[in-house]
């Protein structure tokens, strides 16, 4: 069960047999129990709970499967048959992989990678790119202090070699941005393809990339789950707690210089807390550039 927007993730996906979508944009809770209502119909063997909000708890606790299993600080988890701690924070080295896997530990024993399944209408609709070598740079985030600096992404832009060409990515919201980096740019081989491909489709644009640079944001998840070369960029977060890339070929990217302000939160702010931004200023041009060649 995923919230709208994200299940074109699993179109095709060969293992899922159904996917469940709850609408939160309009009567958010009347759509809430018509999903607890399909789910208790099912009777499932095992409902595996990944969130630690109330209402999937609540879904969780009242879908009537054999088993239910979800963090215990998930406000239903004392409802829960199996109950797991939830450890996040710059002490541990557990990926989020690593925590979620926990979730079925009772049940099966899982391989550690992620995994996504662009088709072939998928990959047919970005071998258009692909006839010259190519990076992809996907500048944005939701979160402001987890965005790399326009002007960094321009100078490392402007760094590059003129034979390699440069795809940015994004979603709809990402276009303007997109369009300011490429116009204040002095480098001519350069497409905005925000807004223009789905989830998978951009899974498989950065599969033959020769490098794919991302700031801790989901076009990373992207890169590990098709096992794509990627360089994740972290400003105000720390990849200690455990959403760093998985790919075979991957590098974090991030400041030198001890900071005592960093990381200033999970998921970062609308602007720096300490008005400096330093996390994401620190970082040079020339660590973006040695990803290329490690």
């Amino acid at each position: 069960m995923l919230k709208k927007g994200c299940e074109t993730l699993f179109e095709g996906h060969p293992y899922i047999h159904q996917i469940m979508v709850w609408d939160k944009s309009s009567n958010k809770y009347s759509h809430l129990f018509q999903l607890l209502k399909q789910i208790r119909k099912k009777r499932y063997d095992h409902v595996i709970n990944l969130q630690r909000f109330a209402a999937t708890g609540l879904l969780t606790a009242f879908s009537k499967a054999s088993s239910t299993s979800g963090f215990d600080k998930n406000p239903f988890s004392f409802l829960f048959k199996n109950k797991v701690r939830h450890i996040i924070g710059t002490g541990t080295s557990l990926h989020e992989i690593d925590r979620n896997l926990m979730l079925i530990e009772h049940i099966t024993e899982a391989k550690r990678q992620i995994k996504l399944y662009p088709d072939i209408a998928d990959k047919e609709k970005v071998k258009q790119y692909k006839d010259r070598p190519y990076i992809c740079i996907a500048p944005s985030s939701i979160w402001e202090t987890k965005k790399f600096p326009e002007k960094k992404w321009i100078e490392f832009l402007n760094s590059l070699p003129d034979e390699l060409y440069v795809f940015l990515i994004g979603s709809k919201n990402d276009e303007e941005l997109c369009n300011n980096i490429i116009r204040k740019s002095v480098k001519n081989n350069i497409s905005n393809l925000s807004g223009k491909l789905s989830f998978l489709q951009t899974a498989a644009l950065l599969k033959d990339a020769k490098m794919n640079f991302t700031n801790d944001s989901a076009p990373l998840h992207l890169a590990s789950a098709v096992n794509a070369p990627v360089a994740g960029i972290f400003c105000s977060t720390d990849p200690a707690f455990g959403f760093g890339p998985l790919s075979g070929r991957s590098f974090i990217v991030q400041t030198h210089e001890t900071l005592k302000c960093r990381p200033c939160g999970i998921h970062g702010y609308t602007v720096c807390p300490e008005k400096h931004f330093k996390c994401a200023t620190t970082i040079t041009n020339d660590q973006l550039l040695q990803c290329f060649n490690s």
